[in-house]
This record gives structure tokens, sequence and C-alpha cells, in this order.
């Protein structure tokens, strides 16, 4: 009989394959790469036209003779690593490190682990795609002449064990420009005015906003703006002027991608996005199920695509008339599909059987692979099922001031759902929101109101949010920056290299990462900017469809980094950073004590080290005093690196601010005033004053 040998990346997936293929086969794992870029090394050669110098990772020397040696013995070779690009490099790397000849080795790809899938995949082996090979391989050599081009220029500049990345740098930057927008951002006041009205005949009041006038929606800016418009309806007469019916539909959710499940595993289970990759890779390669043995519980993790195969489709429809009923089955095909991404060729997340409902499978799961199967079930069900409807009753209020001819309106919307199609399985945050579902009755056009109370309420202009991991997700791939795969390590980078603290769920860059980000946008715009990232990426992608050489890419990109990296070692040498001396004496030598950098930011340390090794915690005054008590203000970080500002006299002073104090005290109300940008803000939201910052302060 003819033996077969089959090799997959993870050790995890083996006895789930081996459980599908007969005694026939044999199946192994390579353990993720086998050869990579030497670590010691660029791994380059530039002069010879930038080959790769590839070497056999430490520590597989071992496990690559083994599966030299069942290689040898096979008759064919199936090299079936994961579906996507870095998987067939992964098998192109394995057919050079084995040697394996090209008559007896084929690839074969699945996108779920279960016994068709796998059986199939068989059926359509073809050769090792070298256009995607040459799309990662590119990837990985640019991504390593900007960490191992830049990363010195920071540890000369900053410290050392900083580093700096293609897709983390600009990452980080997007961080900061937002941090930046915060703390450049002022309030702004405005006032929301709502009215009670009795109707004839109904016990329930009716509440109504206002809206403005006849032709024009009007804002309330100011207090004043608001006792205006009272003042003109007092004694006004209220009748309806208008009542609209209608029905609004709310569409199915896509099933997940890459993006939009980490996205929702972090608002709804509060999972690191790293945590939502590492679960579903477990689901992915096989769990233990009572009674079944090991199974693949979803399709492959790392896709764009919103695309469902039919045979997946056709079951989900049948198991939705089954339980559900055949009200709520889509008729058509829900499909977003992008057909833009290289990974688009493959299928959304789904389960890979519609029927393992989660709570049959709950005691064989552990409680977050449960909570995230789940989600992942849930969407894709609800995906195959009908969109909700929802009742909508818009009503206009006109109110008659006496003495003018102008009206103003009031306005009411309400609604309640109708059919609630896909809402019956999966709900996401937006649908939960409380609607106003009492539909207003008993009303009609000409109806006269009996005016009972008005309520009005002041509001501030709030900033934008931090970014958490969710939205950066988003706006990382709203931008086209990066690819599904990368998301997750680059934001755990971000966090491990301490540029960006995680409090919350929000991302706050620290003093860190504002130093390394300030460094990058100086010497390096390019590898920062979010539009050549955007256009970088296109280009890859370009690589993995063939019509762009990967060679070309690499050609146009070094010699540009090369001239910004030279460039900036020269004003690196101009621009030495000298340790600042300080007041502080170190008490056990005399000496005067210096600010230092460390991986938590700055520090005082005394200059006679190595043979005095005194450290202390540095407090940064920023010449103010502390508006509660009189101590100076000093520059303090949180656990996690965020910057904010308290006084010297704490714990005994609770003094605490994000922003910074100026010592510019507040001419309305003589309160405290705060930086933000270019201006001084007061830090009491009622008072609300506002003036330019001082040229000295700037």
């Amino acid at each position: 009989m003819a033996k077969y040998l089959v090799i997959v990346e993870s050790p995890a997936k083996v006895k789930t394959i081996k459980k599908f293929l007969g005694a026939n086969y044999e199946v192994a794992a390579s353990n993720g790469h086998v050869r990579d870029l030497p670590k010691s090394q660029l791994g380059i050669d530039i002069e010879n036209d930038y080959e790769p110098k590839y070497i056999t990772i430490r520590g597989k020397g071992e496990l690559l003779a083994g599966l030299r040696k069942s290689a040898k013995k096979a008759d064919k070779v199936y090299l079936a690593t994961d579906p996507d690009r870095e998987g067939e490099a992964i098998s192109w790397h394995l057919s050079k490190a084995l040697n394996l000849d090209s008559s007896k080795m084929r690839r074969i790809t699945f996108n779920e682990i279960t016994k068709n899938a796998v059986k199939a995949s068989l059926k359509s082996a073809r050769d090792i795609n070298m256009n995607l090979v040459n799309e990662q391989q590119v990837r990985r050599i640019l991504d390593r002449m900007v960490g191992y081009r830049i990363s010195p220029i920071l540890w000369a500049k900053i410290k050392r064990g900083l580093s700096a990345g293609r897709v983390q740098s600009v990452a980080l930057r997007i961080i900061a420009d937002r941090e930046e927008e915060i703390n450049a951002f002022i309030p702004q006041e405005y006032w929301t005015l709502e009215t009670q009205f009795t109707i004839p005949g109904e016990k329930k009041p009716l509440n109504a906003k206002f809206y403005g006038k006849e032709k024009e929606k009007m804002e309330i800016h100011s207090k004043e703006e608001l006792d205006r418009i009272l003042s003109r309806l007092d004694g006004a007469s209220y009748s309806v002027a208008e009542v609209k019916k209608g029905e609004r539909t709310k569409k199915a959710p896509l099933p997940f991608t890459t993006s939009t499940l980490q996205q929702e595993a972090a608002k709804v289970l509060n999972f690191s996005t790293q945590k939502t990759m590492r679960l579903a890779q477990q689901l992915y390669e096989g769990v233990d199920i009572k009674g079944s043995g090991t199974v693949g519980l979803i399709s492959y993790l790392r896709t764009d695509s919103t695309r469902i195969s039919e045979e997946a489709d056709t079951a989900a429809r049948a198991y939705i008339s089954e339980n559900y009923g055949e009200k709520y089955t889509a008729k058509l095909e829900t499909d977003g599909n992008k057909g833009k991404k290289v990974q688009d060729a493959h299928e959304a997340i789904r389960p890979t059987d519609v029927t393992r409902e989660p709570l049959t499978i709950k005691e064989s799961l552990s409680r977050d692979q449960y909570r995230l199967y789940q989600l992942i079930w849930k969407r894709f069900v609800a995906s195959r099922m009908q969109a909700a409807l929802y009742e909508t009753t818009s009503v206009k209020i006109k109110a008659q001031p006496k003495e003018q001819t102008e009206c103003y309106i009031f306005t009411v919307a309400a609604s309640k759902v109708k059919f609630d199609g896909f809402m019956s399985v999966y709900v996401q945050d937006e649908d939960g929101k409380k609607e106003n579902v009492t539909l207003v009755r008993g009303i009609d056009e000409n109806t006269e109101l009996q005016f009972e109370k008005f309520d009005s309420q002041q509001h501030f202009t709030q900033p934008p949010a931090h970014y958490t991991e969710a939205s950066l997700v988003k706006t990382l791939e709203e931008l086209g920056i990066g690819r599904p795969s990368t998301y997750a390590p680059t934001i755990t980078t971000i966090i491990n290299r301490r540029y960006v603290a995680k409090e919350n769920k929000n991302l706050y860059i620290t003093e860190l990462g504002e130093v390394v980000n300030s460094m990058m946008k100086k010497a390096f715009p390019s590898i920062v900017d979010v539009n050549f990232t955007a256009t970088m990426e296109d280009l890859l992608d370009k690589v993995g469809d063939g019509s762009v050489q990967w060679k070309t890419v690499v050609r146009n990109f070094y010699p540009d980094l090369e001239e910004a990296v030279k460039a900036a070692e020269k004003e690196l040498e101009e621009v030495q950073i000298e340790d600042e001396v300080t007041d502080e004496v170190c008490e056990l030598c005399g000496r005067n004590m210096v600010v230092k950098y460390g991986p938590h930011g700055k520090f005082l340390a005394c200059p006679g080290f190595p043979e005095c090794r005194n450290t202390k915690p540095y407090l940064e005054k920023i010449g103010v005093k502390c508006p509660k008590c009189g101590g100076e203000v000093i520059l303090k970080k949180t656990k996690k690196g965020r910057k904010y500002y308290g006084c010297e006299n704490n714990p005994d002073c609770d003094f605490m601010s994000w922003q910074k104090p100026s010592k510019q005290k507040c001419p309305q109300c003589g309160g405290y005033m705060l930086e933000k940008g270019n201006k001084l803000v007061c830090a009491d939201e009622q008072c609300g004053y506002v003036c330019a910052k001082p040229k000295e302060e700037e």
C-alpha cells in the first residue's frame, strides 16, 4: 500500500486530522515556521539584489531530521499548513528544508478541520502558490528592514530595547494623534429642551424634544439663548402638526471576519485581541467533545472575507427553517464580499456544523471557549436570517407663541419591533439600546395638547474617545493598514514595549511612547505616514495576486529608507542627548543626580555608576502651585505609564488632573486653568472661560 505523509503546522491538529485519514496516512506537525532570517544580522543581501538568507530556526534541527526521514519513506508528501500567505510560505520553507522532490510533493488547504473538508482537499491538491509565498517574503523583508535599520537609532537616541516596526509605528502614531486631539479639545456648551404634554383622554404623558423653527433646526448654545426661547414660549398653544407612520428594517449582520470578531469579542466579552485569536485558534484546531472525540468547531480564523460556502449556507437555512420557521429564513444569500484582498478567497468565520449548538457542547469547552464559540455561532445563524422590522411613528408638535407669528417645533420619535427576525438569535449593542417603544396613540393632526412642564438640561460636548483595542482594530482596517494576522501582535507589541498603557479598556500613550513617536515623525515621516503605509499594503497585495514582482517593491523601498537612516544618524551625532543634571544631591556620595530614561520613563540616578548605584523616582515639578493646598504640582505616572499631574503632598492632598495646570488664574471665576493645545481653559466646565495661551507659556 502507498504511504502518505501529511505535514500540518500545529501539533493540536495532528490528532484531529489523523482521525479522518486511513492507516496509510502519517500526520506530523512542523510547529510553525522552520526557517527564518537570522536574528543576529539583517539577513538580506543588499549587494546581491536583496536576496534573503534563510537559516533553520534554532531548536528545529531534530524536528526537521524526523520529518526528512518520514518524507523519504512516503510515496507522496502533502503540505497542509494554514490556508493563508503565512501557511503558503511555511509549506515552501518546508519543501526547501526537507529537500522535497517536486514530483512527490503537493500542497493542500482546508478552511475547516472536518472530515469532508480534509478529504476534499486531497482531491484538489495543487502546487505551492509562489505569488503568496513572495508576498509573505516581501512583508517579512520590509518588516526586517524597518526593524533592523531604525531600532538601533532608537537605542542610541532614547534607550536600548526599543523597537520600530512598519505597522506598529503607524499604530502608535494613530494613538498619539488621538491623544493630542483629546488634550487640545475645548468643550462647547449646549442645552437640550424637552416638554411634557397631556393628550386628551390619555393617562400617559407625552415627552417631546425641541427641534427649532418650522424650516430650520436650532441648536441652543447658552442659558441666554434658552431663556429667550422659553420667554417666547410663555403662554404658547400646542397642537399636533403632523403624524407620520412607517416601517424601517434592520438588516441581518454579516458573519465575522477576523477584524469584526476581534472588535465584537472586545466589546461584548471584554477579550483582548490576543486572547480572542488564541481562543479562536483552539476552536479551529479542535476540541475534545464528549461522544465525538476531537472536533474542529470553527472555520479558519484569519480572513477578510464575508463569503460563506454553498454547503454551509444551505445547512444554516435548513437549521433556521426547522428551529425558527420559514419566515425567519433569509430568501437570498446575505453577502457583503469585498472581493478585494488576497485572503478574500476564503470564507467568513463560522461554525463547522451549525447544528452543533453552543449549549450542547458547553461541558466540553472552557468558559471563554464557550463564550467565543457562542458569539460566532449566533452571528453566523443571524447572518442567514430575515431582517428585523420596526414600526415607527414620528410626530411634529407646533408651538404657537402668543405674540410671534413664527412657530417653534417639538418632535417625538417612537418605534417598536414588529418582527424580530435575526434579533431572535443575535442582538448587538446598538440593537439593545432602549428605544421609545411606546407608539404614540390617541393623537392625529390638529389634536390640541395640554402643556405640563419644560425640562431643560445643560451639556458640554465631549472630546473624541480614547482608542480601545476594538476601535483601533476598526481604524487600522478602515485605513488599510496591516492585515488580519497583524492586528493582535501589533497591539500586543506596543503595550509590551510600554509605548501604550491599557487602562479600563482604553489605550493611552505613555511618555516613552511620545518620545518614540516624536522621533519617528521627525526622522522617518514616510514610515509613520498613514497613506504611505496603506499604499504599501495595496502594493503587497498585488505581489500576492502576481501583478507586481516582490523585488521591485524592495528595490523602490530600501534606498529611501537607507537615506533616511543615514540622515538620522548624522543629526543624532549633532543633537546627542546629555544627561540632565538636577539639584537633587545623592545622599550616598554627594554628587548631583541626573535624569535617566528607564522602561517606565524618567528616573533619577547617581552619575557615579557603577561605584554608586543610588536611584530615586523623578518628581518633575512644572512650576505651578497646587490649587488645593499650595504645594508643588508634579508630573506623575500611573503604574501602567500614563501621565497625569498631582500634588507633591499626596496622599494628604488629593489634587489630580490629566491635563497640565497653568500658572494663570481664571479671570472670570478665579479658579485654575488647564492647558489644551494653544489655549487655556478654565477647569470648571460651568464657567467655560477660554483664552489664548500666553507666548511665554507656549
